[in-house]
């Protein structure tokens, strides 16, 4: 991988993980096609490269929402002493993190053999990406149909239930799936759960934050094994663009969420997968 390649990764990977269009599946397809043969997608080396930006994007997400998040773990800790809940709001936040955070770790475990064979391939990503535009669009007409039938009030992300809380969690799993964005899905979960998209977003990047980080340090020692061949300069200008792109995104979309909706992410993704997966299938790309 050269270091203009290992820029544009580091760069697209911090922009598309919070942007609702899956980063997995843009760090699948951008490569096939540039045709980049000298990126192999599924092997060692570049499964270590994305460890590192993923580092540098949960890294950003923790300075994005430092407060929060210290408020989170100090009422976290505070509470497990205490050893019972009590109706601190940054208690009921974190909690709700935790119960949502549940299913990914699960999941990840369980199907990460299965679906680390699609990483290779922008067929499926290029599917997954198109069913991600169209889950997108569903989600938002539900929504304005939910809303149309009643006249109640959004909640906020500390008034959500546990059940609530875990369903969006499983909801963020099928971003196992290279192609599937795990904001995309969880803000939808989110708005099913009657939050508004200001607050569906800002609980998926929160939820994301300790996924995103957990998944890092758990792929940590793959970084180091002989026949990954990281390059330390790559990796780690790699990881820093990575976590500046990354800011910068949460910073626009918590402000963008305030006032627009999922639908043109939605024909982002049902556009580009439909290229791609025309693509694919014409061997174009592969």
């Amino acid at each position: 991988m050269s270091f203009a390649q290992a820029l544009v990764l580091a760069l697209l990977q911090g922009v598309s993980e919070l942007f609702p269009v899956s980063s997995l599946g843009h760090t699948i397809l951008v490569p096939a096609l540039l045709h980049w043969e000298n990126v192999n997608r599924a092997g060692p080396p570049f499964l270590a490269f994305v460890v590192v930006l993923h580092l540098g994007t949960a890294l950003a997400l923790i300075l994005f929402y430092r407060a929060q998040w210290y408020a989170i773990a100090r009422a976290l800790v505070v509470s497990a002493i205490r050893g019972r809940l009590s109706d601190d709001r940054d208690e009921r936040l974190g909690w709700r993190l935790v119960v949502a955070t549940i299913p990914v770790g699960i999941l990840g475990i369980v199907f990460e053999a299965p679906v680390r064979r699609l990483f290779g391939s922008p067929g499926p990503a290029a599917f997954f990406l198109l069913v991600n535009g169209l889950v997108m669009f569903a989600g938002e007409a539900l929504r304005r149909r939910q809303r149309g039938a009643s006249a109640g009030t959004y909640k906020s992300i500390e008034q959500l239930s546990y059940p609530a809380s875990l369903a969006i969690g499983v909801a963020q799993s099928f971003a196992l799936l290279p192609g599937i964005s795990r904001s995309g899905v969880s803000m939808v979960a989110g708005l099913f759960c009657d939050l508004d998209h200001e607050h569906a977003a800002r609980f998926s990047f929160l939820l994301a934050t300790p996924v995103i980080l957990a998944a890092a340090l758990l792929e940590m020692p793959k970084l180091f094994v002989p026949e990954a061949h990281v390059a330390l300069i790559e990796a780690t200008i790699g990881g820093i663009a990575a976590g500046l792109a990354a800011y910068l995104s949460v910073a626009f979309l918590t402000r963008y969420f305030r006032a627009n909706d999922l639908r043109p992410f939605g024909w982002y993704c049902v556009v580009v997968g439909a290229i791609c997966l025309a693509l694919a299938r014409r061997g174009v790309i592969r």
